[in-house]
């Protein structure tokens, strides 16, 4: 399980689209909102993590992810349709 800092649902999901390498705007289509709506997403994830980039949000996501010795504790979520 994530070590979320009271991450939202939304919030988390944006991180999993970012594991894909999506853009805000591919996020905002998949998800049928506004690319501000994603970017606030992303905003506050950061704030949450205290991470500095997207990039970083990512590997703090992996780094939750993963169990000690380095073995993936669940599957990289689908890409959306």
């Amino acid at each position: 399980m994530v070590n979320s800092p009271n991450l939202t649902q939304a919030e988390i999901g944006v991180i999993q689209l970012l594991l894909h390498g999506m853009s805000n705007k591919a996020m905002a289509e998949t998800l049928m909102v506004s690319i501000r709506t994603i970017e606030s997403h992303i905003s506050h994830a950061l704030l949450k993590t205290g991470c500095r980039s997207r990039l970083e949000l990512v590997l703090w996501w992996l780094n939750q992810t993963t169990e000690p010795h380095g073995q993936p504790i669940g599957k990289l979520p689908p890409m959306p349709a």
